[in-house]
């Protein structure tokens, strides 16, 4: 499972990340409050996180990108465009 914080939309996101073997996704805006600081959807089974950087503030990523560290759940943080995941999943050894 892959958790996908920032964004209203995916587009082809979520195409790409299924091509790279990412069959369950779980998206959160993080525009909301509640969402802001608090993780809405369980990590128990998550095998990444995507921070988009241009869509959520910096108290966002800190709150999720500890979270994160904090459950050994690897996570990359870039912007919100397929080309730009594309190379994060390749640095990160996420190739097809």
């Amino acid at each position: 499972m892959v958790i996908v914080v920032g964004a209203d939309k995916l587009g082809k996101i979520t195409t790409l990340l299924k091509d790279r073997g990412f069959a369950n996704l779980k998206h959160i805006t993080g525009r909301q409050p509640k969402t802001q600081k608090s993780m809405p959807v369980s990590t128990a089974h998550a095998e990444l996180m995507v921070l988009f950087t241009d869509f959520v503030g910096h108290n966002v990523m800190h709150n999720y990108r500890k979270r994160a560290r904090e459950q050994k759940i690897p996570f990359i943080a870039c912007r919100r465009s397929v080309c730009d995941l594309a190379k994060c999943l390749d640095k990160c050894g996420f190739t097809c």
